[in-house]
């Protein structure tokens, strides 16, 4: 499957110009809703993983600290301009998400809205998600997934194979890799595609499973 960091990083960085002409009125309630269900709180250290142009910016608390990645360095920039242009400030790093440069438990929430479904290795990415999160912490996803009860048909999966190539993987399903990952789902809400695209708020536990 040609699904690897070096063609997302060289794609992504290609789809920059474009990308928020097609994601920005396309997701815009999707995000509103997804961020929505987080329990904000004033000084909060949080995390944008995959961050993209940073179309998540508007719909998020302004008395929080805010940190954004991405693989691609022309979607750093473009986050970095829009933070800029809505006096925002925010801490902007080429980072991949599989590979999170930031100490154990360091944040009190991680955003990862598009880019589970796009991921070579979700659980990988899942897994960091779940290392730099403090215990209680929240993780806000939002993306295209599967149903959990029904794993992808033989023509999904080959189907899968182009879609993966130029955009996403279609077969993933949410609620097996953020289990895996160590999370508890709270919220699981359709936001777009009659399901297609579901909000899901989980947490990390407070206290290590056994």
């Amino acid at each position: 499957m040609f699904n690897t960091t070096a063609w997302n990083r060289l794609r992504y960085n290609a789809y920059a110009p474009f990308y928020d002409a097609v994601a920005t009125r396309v997701f815009r309630r999707a995000r509103r809703v997804a961020l929505g269900q987080v329990d904000w709180e004033p000084g909060m250290r949080v995390l944008m993983v995959g961050a993209g142009t940073g179309l998540d910016l508007p719909f998020l608390p302004h008395d929080i600290e805010l940190h954004a990645t991405d693989l691609a360095p022309a979607m750093v920039k473009r986050t970095a301009k829009r933070a800029e242009a809505l006096r925002r400030d925010v801490e902007c790093r080429v980072m991949d998400a599989e590979s999170l440069n930031y100490p154990d438990e360091h944040f009190d929430a991680v955003i990862m809205h598009l880019i589970i479904a796009v991921m070579p290795d979700p659980q990988r990415g899942l897994t960091e998600a779940h290392r730099v999160l403090k215990p209680g912490g929240q993780l806000c996803v939002m993306d295209k997934f599967q149903p959990d009860s029904q794993p992808a048909g033989a023509g999904r999966r080959v189907l899968n194979h182009l879609t993966t190539t130029l955009a996403t993987d279609i077969t993933r399903q949410a609620q097996p890799l953020l289990t895996e990952a160590g999370f508890f789902i709270r919220h699981d809400e359709p936001v777009l595609m009659n399901g297609l695209f579901r909000a899901l708020l989980a947490a990390k536990p407070t206290t290590p499973s056994r």
